[in-house]
């Protein structure tokens, strides 16, 4: 990047958003215990519950 400070992405964007929007592909994001992430789970509670870890 050129110096440009990236933004966080929003607490009410869907895992199966986040992964198009970043070009990765499905099932990147994963949960604790190895299995994929709903994705229609949001970026909002994925961080609560590593917060609460």
């Amino acid at each position: 990047m050129d110096g440009k400070k990236s933004r966080k992405t929003r607490s009410d964007c869907t895992v199966g958003t986040f992964e198009r929007k970043h070009g990765l592909p499905p099932g990147t994001i994963r949960n604790d215990n190895g299995r994929d992430t709903r994705s229609d789970k949001k970026i909002g509670t994925i961080r609560e519950e590593h917060k609460r870890k």
